[in-house]
C-alpha cells in the first residue's frame, strides 16, 4: 500500500492506493481560511496537523489493515505559503497563503530587480513566498529577526511527520528563490531578501526519499516505523503526476478554487513577460508551465452565497445545451489575477446587466468569464512557446458538463474527461510515494487514465464565443482605469 497526503486550502485528503495503483480508501478533514484584513489570507499550521490527523483517523477507521501495509508516503500541498519557524521549530505567525496579496509593493520591488526573472523564469508575484518575507521584514521586524527556517505548507507537514527540513523542486520553484533552470537555491536571490541558504530546507527531487515516518506517529497509526516519505510536489505538479501529465505536449485544465492550465515540458522554457509560471516538475529533468486564475470555482461559490442556491443548483438551471453568450460579461477577478495581468489590485465585475438579466444569466456569465480567463492563459502559453491540441479536465468544477462545453468552446480545443476515479493531487502524491519506496520508473508509474468522454467545442457557437471573448478582453483595461 502507498499513502498520498494532500494539504489543500480547504482540507486535507489522505488517499490509500495498492501496488496496482487502485484506490483502496480515503479520509478527509476540512480547513478554514482566515481573512483578517482585505487582501489577507492565512491559516494556522497547527490546523494542518489537526486536519491531517483527522483524515488519517477517518481512513484508519475503515482501513486499519491496509494502512499497516503502507510502504511509501507522498506529500502534496498548496504552494507559495510562508510558514515561518524559529530555531526551536516553533511557528512564529500564521502562514501567509498563496492567494494573499498584501505583499504587492514588495513583489514589485523584487520584480524590478532583473536577477529574479533571469534566474527564476517568473515574474515575482505577490502570492509567491519571497515578497511575503520582505513584507514581514518591513511590517513585523521582530518576527523576521527570529526566522530560522522558511517552509512551504506541505514541508511543514513533513517536518511533523519526519523531523526533517526538506523540500523538493516543484514547490520550491514557486518561492522566487530557486534557480529554476539549475534546480538549486540561489544565494543571490535569498540575499536580496536578507536571507541565506541556512534558512531554507534541503532540496531533493519529488521522486526521491525525503525523510522517514517517525516511530511515535507510526505507533499511533498502526504503521511501520521508518516508512520513506517522498519529496512529493506542489499541488499542481502532484495533480499532473496523478493525471500522467509528465511528457511534452500533455496538458490539463483544473477547475478548483483557483483555475490552472498546466502543460508539461521536456526543457526549461521561461517567458515571464506573459505572466505564465515556469516551474520545475516533480520528475527529474522535467519542467512545466501554467497559467493561473485566482478565482475559478471560487467565483461560482461567491455567486452561490449571494443567490442562496448551491453551485450545482445554479449550473443545473442552465440546462445541458451550451447557450450563446447573453451580453452579460463577468470578470472573475475577485482577489486579483495572475495570468496574464499580474494584477493584485484589480477586482471583479459584471457588465451588460439589464432588467431581464436574472440569476440564470449571471450564472452563465460567471461560467463564461472563467472559461475566457482560461483562454487568456492559453494565449499566454502560446506566447511562451507551448502549443496544445487538447486538454484533460480535473477538479470539482469539471463535474459540470455545461462548464466543460464552455471551456472547450472558449479554448477551441477538445476537453477529455477521465474515466471515473480520483486522479488529483493526493493520487499523484501516492504515486510519488510508490516511486520513492520502490525505485520504479517514474514514467511507467505516472501514466494517463483512460478517457471516459470527450467534450468537443460547439462549432455553431464559435463565432459568438469569439465575439464575447473580445468583449471580455476589452473590459480589463476599462475596469482597471476606472478603479485604479
Amino acid at each position: 500500500m502507498y499513502l498520498g497526503l494532500d494539504l489543500g486550502t480547504s482540507g486535507v485528503k489522505a488517499l490509500l492506493v495498492d501496488a496496482r495503483q487502485s484506490i483502496v480508501g480515503s479520509g478527509h478533514a476540512q480547513l478554514d481560511v482566515s481573512r483578517p484584513h482585505p487582501g489577507w489570507s492565512e491559516q494556522n499550521p497547527a490546523d494542518w496537523i489537526r486536519a491531517c490527523e483527522a483524515a488519517i483517523a477517518e481512513l484508519r477507521s475503515t482501513h486499519a489493515k491496509e494502512l499497516a501495509a503502507v510502504k511509501g508516503i507522498g506529500l502534496s500541498g498548496h504552494m507559495h505559503g510562508a510558514t515561518l519557524l524559529d530555531a526551536a521549530d516553533q511557528v512564529l505567525r500564521p502562514c501567509i497563503l498563496w492567494n494573499d496579496t498584501r505583499s504587492h509593493a514588495e513583489a514589485a520591488v523584487l520584480d524590478a530587480d532583473p536577477r529574479f526573472r533571469k534566474l527564476t523564469g517568473n515574474i515575482v508575484f505577490p502570492g509567491f513566498t519571497a515578497p511575503k518575507l520582505a513584507w514581514v521584514k518591513n511590517n513585523e521586524p521582530a518576527v523576521f529577526a527570529k526566522v530560522a527556517k522558511v517552509l512551504l505548507p506541505k514541508d511543514f507537514l513533513r517536518l511533523w511527520l519526519t523531523g526533517e527540513h526538506i523540500s523538493e523542486m516543484s514547490d520550491s520553484a514557486g518561492t522566487s528563490w530557486l534557480d529554476v533552470g539549475k534546480r538549486a537555491w540561489s544565494a543571490e536571490l535569498l540575499a536580496a531578501t536578507s536571507l541565506d541558504e541556512r534558512q531554507m530546507p534541503s532540496l531533493v527531487e519529488g521522486t526521491a526519499k525525503a525523510g522517514a515516518l517517525r516511530s511515535e506517529l507510526a505507533a499511533k497509526w498502526g504503521m511501520q516505523t521508518g516508512i520513506p516519505i517522498a519529496g512529493g510536489a506542489g499541488d499542481n505538479a502532484a495533480s499532473a503526476c496523478g493525471m500522467g501529465t509528465v511528457g511534452a505536449g500533455q496538458a490539463f485544465v483544473s477547475l478548483g478554487t483557483s483555475g490552472v492550465l498546466f502543460a508539461a515540458n521536456a526543457s526549461y522554457l521561461p517567458n515571464p513577460e506573459s505572466a505564465v509560471h515556469t516551474f520545475c516538475h516533480a520528475l527529474p529533468g522535467t519542467w512545466h508551465q501554467m497559467g493561473v486564475i485566482l478565482s475559478a470555482t471560487d467565483s461560482l461559490n461567491w455567486l452561490s452565497g449571494i443567490a442562496g442556491k448551491s453551485a450545482s443548483e445554479l449550473t443545473a438551471e442552465l440546462g445541458d445545451a451550451l447557450q450563446a453568450p447573453t451580453g452579460v460579461s463577468f470578470l472573475p477577478y475577485l482577489s486579483g489575477e495572475r495570468t496574464p495581468h499580474n494584477d493584485s489590485a484589480i477586482r471583479g465585475a459584471f457588465t451588460g446587466l439589464a432588467h431581464e438579466s436574472g440569476r440564470v444569466a449571471l450564472t452563465q456569465a460567471v461560467l463564461e468569464g472563467v472559461a475566457f480567463a482560461f483562454r487568456d492563459s492559453l494565449e499566454a502559453l502560446a506566447k511562451a512557446g507551448t502549443t496544445l491540441t487538447r486538454v484533460t479536465a480535473i477538479g470539482g468544477g469539471s463535474r459540470s458538463r455545461y462548464w466543460l462545453k464552455a471551456i472547450a468552446t472558449a479554448l477551441g480545443l477538445p476537453v477529455d474527461i477521465p474515466a471515473d476515479g480520483d486522479f488529483g493531487a493526493a493520487f499523484g502524491a501516492a504515486r510519488l510515494g510508490l516511486i520513492a519506496a520502490t525505485g520504479a520508473d517514474p514514467r511507467a508509474v505516472c501514466t494517463a487514465p483512460a478517457t471516459d468522454a470527450t467534450v468537443e467545442p460547439v462549432a455553431a457557437l464559435g463565432d459568438a464565443y469569439a465575439d464575447a471573448y473580445q468583449r471580455y478582453r476589452q473590459l480589463y483595461p476599462a475596469i482597471r482605469s476606472a478603479t485604479a
